[in-house]
């Protein structure tokens, strides 16, 4: 059987006075422009978003995977006879999936991590399960995803110093497990997948500086930071990625797990990362709150009663010219879900115009001016 080769990276452009910069990766499944937003689709569904609207309207280049929840439910072996999640979802365009690292961590009262991996109780049934680093790789290889994560453990911020140091010790030998098992074990579905390390050492710089160190020595095909956008203040996220995208590799994309708000990602944009991720647009549309780029609208609020203008006069999706913001408003107080569905399209399209514009203005060099314009509209409340 021919088996298409790991993704490809490719800078296409840079910023002329910040670490931004434009590139392509290109995977088996199809192309990525990044920088690039990806929609998280937890247990195989965008939540309230049809994978057609996913394509045709949010224009979603990539979506993700979530290996705790997929293995818990429909479980591998479902996926396994599908033929992988691409086929079980119909979406046949590249997909990411974390390690399960993360919803293990926030099982706090339910986990046990030792050397050998972590014993977790599942959050369904109240069932033992053992998550290892080599299990974590047999499930996303079960899954297919085109970029899957290393298994790593990380800490909340604030942590102790020698509780975040072991951590980040661990996810390193978890790390070259991954890999051990990787080699040893073919590719399924007929292409190759792709292993991206974990920077972790949580807020500590000297633990990030190791960390990332020990990931760009890794020679992996692309990188992530993980470990941030759980609490901490943006300022301590900024400076952490900005010493962390110094020493990863150059030619490799970095991809800065979990974050997060419109404003962060231009900012980590400027820092040199490439791929986002946040169940944030969705979260938030579900309890009314859309983004757009004239600020931050409720739409719960009293005050979009009688505004029968459009959703956004500026957004890209067909439900912000074809809905009045009167209209999106009355679904939400009567508890239509119909309401949290259009709220959805809404916040993806316009994370992934966010993006789009982005990678327009680092083509052109002036990314950052650019940047520091749009920021304080993007933060308004309206």
């Amino acid at each position: 059987m021919f088996i298409f080769a790991s993704m490809k990276f490719e800078i296409q452009g840079k910023d002329s006075n910040s670490k931004a910069r434009a590139g392509k990766i290109s995977t088996a499944h199809g192309e990525i422009e990044t920088p690039i937003f990806m929609p998280v689709g937890t247990v195989a569904s965008v939540k309230s978003v049809h994978q057609r609207e996913l394509k045709e309207d949010i224009k979603a280049q990539i979506i993700l995977g979530n290996t705790y929840h997929l293995y818990l439910r429909p479980g591998i072996e479902i996926l396994n006879q599908a033929g992988g999640l691409h086929k079980f979802m119909n979406w046949d365009r590249p997909i990411l999936t974390d390690s399960g690292g993360f919803q293990v961590y926030s099982l706090s009262d339910r986990r046990k991590v030792s050397e050998e991996g972590v014993r977790f109780k599942s959050h369904i049934d109240g069932s033992y399960h053992m998550f290892t680093p080599e299990y974590s790789m047999e499930i996303q290889r079960n899954i297919g995803a085109d970029i899957i994560m290393a298994f790593d453990e990380l800490t909340g911020i604030p942590a102790e110093y020698k509780d975040a140091k072991r951590a980040m010790h661990v996810t390193h030998r978890w790390l070259e497990r991954c890999r051990a098992w990787l080699n040893g074990n073919p590719a399924l579905y007929g292409y190759e997948q792709t292993l991206y390390p974990i920077v972790q050492g949580n807020s500590f710089l000297d633990l990030r500086r190791e960390s990332a160190e020990f990931v760009a020595n890794f020679g992996a095909d692309g990188n992530a930071i993980g470990g941030l956008s759980v609490g901490e203040p943006e300022e301590v996220m900024y400076e952490i990625t900005d010493l962390v995208t110094d020493i990863l590799p150059q030619d490799k994309p970095r991809y800065l797990m979990g974050v997060g708000t419109p404003w962060n990602i231009l900012e980590c944009i400027a820092l040199g990362v490439d791929q986002f991720d946040c169940v944030m647009p969705t979260r938030n549309a579900r309890n009314g709150m859309l983004f757009t780029w004239n600020g931050v609208m409720n739409m719960k609020n009293a005050k979009w009663k009688d505004d029968f203008s459009a959703l956004d006069e500026s957004g890209t999706s067909y439900v912000d010219s074809y809905y009045s913001k009167a209209y999106v408003r009355h679904l939400f107080v009567a508890e239509e879900y119909l309401g949290k569905q259009i709220a959805s399209v809404h916040n993806l399209a316009f994370y992934l115009d966010l993006v789009r514009t982005a990678r327009e203005h680092i083509i052109r060099g002036d990314f950052n001016e650019w940047k520091d314009r749009v920021i304080p509209q993007l933060r308004v409340r309206l």
